[in-house]
């Protein structure tokens, strides 16, 4: 079962990393750091996009519309805060 817990944790810590380096190219993009127009900068960004949409676009559908501010990707980043600690609770309560 640990095991199992310990894979889980690492997924959401991939997913997390994920969701920080979107919202860091992001950023670079829209301040005009980053190009789009660069082969590798587009891959990465279109790479980015493609991961976490999915996870994106149901947390949307409940959000207002707040204009040129994007709420989901802190939500997503809660939520994963949330499971985390959930499972690391889970973990150290009942393994002894």
């Amino acid at each position: 079962m640990a095991t199992i817990l310990q894979v889980f944790v690492a997924i959401l810590g991939i997913i997390w990393f994920l969701v920080i380096a979107h919202v860091v190219v992001s950023w670079l993009v829209n301040f005009q750091v980053l190009n789009l127009r660069q082969p590798l900068v587009s891959q990465i960004w279109y790479a980015l996009n493609k991961l976490v949409e999915p996870i994106y676009r149901p947390i949307r559908r409940f959000l207002p519309d707040l204009g040129g501010i994007d709420l989901a990707p802190l939500v997503v980043l809660l939520i994963l805060f949330f499971l985390r600690q959930l499972v690391s609770n889970y973990y150290y309560a009942y393994s002894f």
